[in-house]
């Protein structure tokens, strides 16, 4: 599980164009911005997301009841960073729900982080916003898209190293 943060401020990144012709880009910056928390099963290649306003506490708390609704019917152990409000004492967790925390320094240990490089390079890299709306549905159709994409999602997610216990539900 993770969370990532999505605006308007434009991304430049290198894109391709026939000689002699070099593309012009737009760019922005304008703080706004939302963020999407979102989990993944790897093996079976499921994604849970929800976008919130706020990256707080209380956002953490609505996605984890997301979590238990997405699986009703097994315990859930959610792999997760060390942000503050992942290890806040106000976070109601409830009892289905166990929460792991990965070591400092290591996302590339998290398979959810994968996820936003590829959204951020597919649906925001050269792209300008004219606004947060505008912003959001990008994100959903990206996240929905990459959801109903099984073999790309575990492409992205299921590393050879993960342990087979952990990656069915």
């Amino acid at each position: 599980m993770d969370e990532g943060r999505f605006g308007r401020i434009s991304q430049l990144a290198a894109c391709w164009a026939p000689m002699p012709v070099r593309p012009k880009v737009p760019r922005q910056i304008v703080r706004e911005s939302l963020y999407a928390f979102a989990a993944v099963v790897p093996a079976p290649g499921k994604l849970v997301y929800r976008l919130s306003a706020k990256c707080n506490t209380e956002a953490m708390s609505l996605f984890l009841l997301d979590v238990l609704e997405a699986w009703p019917d097994s315990p859930v152990l959610l792999v997760l960073d060390g942000a503050g409000w992942h290890k806040a004492r106000t976070l109601p967790v409830p009892d289905r729900l166990i929460l792991m925390h990965l070591p400092p320094y290591c996302p590339e240990c998290n398979p959810t982080e994968h996820i936003w490089d590829e959204v951020r390079e597919k649906g925001f890299a050269n792209h300008l916003f004219a606004t947060l709306e505008a912003v959001q549905v990008r994100l959903i159709i990206q996240l929905e898209e990459l959801a109903a994409d099984t073999p790309r999602l575990r492409g992205l997610t299921h590393f050879s190293w993960l342990s087979p216990k952990l990656l069915y539900v």
